[in-house]
């Protein structure tokens, strides 16, 4: 048998390709869409291919540049390409890019858990460093779980979320997505069969309604004794609705917990770090959940990592447990190139304006979305920090509708009946009146 692993034909063309100081976009483009999945779309769905990022700007391989209103799915607050996020890299890949935190630490591990301490409420000093958001949610599930199992109650293993919530893609996580437009019925008998209350209907910016609650403690009492915790998103539901309800609502979710025994579990990975106008959106209820998740914002945009900060109780309770100890651990766990990146970008925002940026937003996107209301096809305008919603009468065409956003300079991704603008926080007032005059223009044609 000659083996021939190691001769020296040449190199394949894609091989070459690769190399070539210039792409080659269209032969590109083609093996994208006839080989790689992009996020909830068909292979070959469209996608446009971005060469470079700086400040609020995506520069595209056809030379167009698109002001970006998503800050990459909620994570770039602080734009792209910021000088202090590519030092903290930098500095950091020279020492070391990972190293497993399986009986290892380093350095940035413990910064950023010291930060994350101070920066959380009191109670909130047991960090678990994870991968992702839905990670960290499945992390938050397990603690819950193992908690009460320690306490030698494991018939608390049910949670009880809310109808328009969206908590990520993992299998405990899905399970506490919305029942309707989540994933359940496509994997039905997988995922775990949860609680769910009606969607808060209480704006935030309504009169409360002591009847809001209702429902909530009708369940959270019927079920109290299978209930390992509550899940929700505090007072902004993000890629479920984008729905902005009540904060007494929250205060309230609270006392009945404290009520029934069941533990709170507040996922802020989207409306951490300032985007709701408060540094987690449970401090406009002044409210302290038993397990905090957080993510998207945490590295400024620049690698994946979340986090899910508990109590020393729960911690004491876990470890003291069956199993002695927390059952996950990823491999990549406190990366840190991803904790270095988390540092810097914490403290871009402790040592900057970011109260003065996000309140500056909003009222902007109050002012200029609110012109949407006019609109034929628009059924409501809402906004909360730095994060403005329209919402149409009927289903968006989210490929055609992207496109003729492209088309007009600007990046957004609408889902549903819904076209939102999450800015980086950097962004100019120019820049974001170019987004809302896109979504107006764009709107009025439908």
């Amino acid at each position: 048998m000659t083996c021939t692993a190691h001769s020296k034909s040449p190199a394949p063309a894609h091989a070459r390709a690769r190399r070539s100081k210039s792409r080659d976009w269209a032969r590109d483009l083609a093996f994208d869409q006839n080989h790689l999945w992009h996020p909830y779309a068909g292979i070959g769905a469209p996608v446009w291919p971005v060469v470079a990022a700086d400040g609020v700007r995506l520069r595209l391989a056809d030379g167009r540049q698109l002001i970006d209103g998503m800050s990459s799915w909620w994570a770039a607050i602080h734009g792209y390409n910021h000088p202090a996020l590519n030092r903290a890299v930098r500095a950091q890949l020279k020492r070391m890019a990972h190293v497993m935190f399986g009986g290892l630490t380093h350095g940035p591990a413990i910064d950023l858990g010291r930060r994350l301490v101070d920066l959380t409420p009191a109670a909130l000093e047991k960090v678990f460093l994870c991968d992702s958001g839905s990670v960290a949610v499945e992390v938050a599930v397990k603690m819950a779980v193992q908690y009460w199992q320690a306490r030698g109650r494991p018939a608390k293993h049910r949670l009880l979320a809310l109808r328009g919530a969206y908590h990520g893609d993992t299998f405990a996580a899905m399970s506490v997505c919305d029942p309707v437009t989540g994933m359940h019925r496509l994997f039905s008998g997988l995922v775990p069969k949860q609680v769910f209350a009606p969607r808060p209907a209480c704006r935030f910016d309504a009169p409360w309604e002591p009847s809001a609650i209702a429902e909530f403690a009708a369940l959270i009492a019927a079920h109290k004794d299978e209930l390992a915790a509550v899940i929700l998103e505090p007072i902004a539901q993000g890629a479920g609705g984008m729905w902005f309800y009540h904060p007494q609502y929250l205060r309230e979710v609270r006392a009945l917990c404290d009520a029934h025994g069941v533990l709170l579990i507040a996922d802020e990975i989207a409306t951490g770090f300032g985007r709701t106008g408060r540094f987690l959106a449970c401090d406009h209820a002044s409210v302290t959940p038993d397990i905090l998740c957080l993510g998207k914002a945490l590295t400024g945009g620049y690698m994946t990592l979340a986090a899910t900060v508990t109590t020393a109780e729960i911690a004491a309770a876990i470890g003291h447990g069956e199993a002695g100890c927390l059952m996950h651990g990823p491999t990549f766990m406190a990366n840190p190139l991803a904790c270095a990146a988390a540092v810097a970008s914490i403290d871009l925002l402790t040592t900057g304006d970011w109260v003065t940026q996000v309140s500056r937003i909003g009222a902007q996107l109050a002012r200029e979305l609110g012109a949407c209301r006019g609109l034929a096809a628009v059924a409501d305008v809402r906004v909360l920090g730095a994060i403005g919603v329209v919402e149409t009468r009927e289903a968006l065409t989210l490929a055609a509708l992207t496109a003729r956003f492209v088309d007009a300079g600007v990046w957004l991704r609408p889902f549903g009946r819904l076209v939102y603008v999450m800015p980086p926080y950097v962004i100019s007032p120019e820049d974001l009146s170019v987004l809302t005059a896109a979504i107006a223009d764009v709107l009025s044609g439908m």
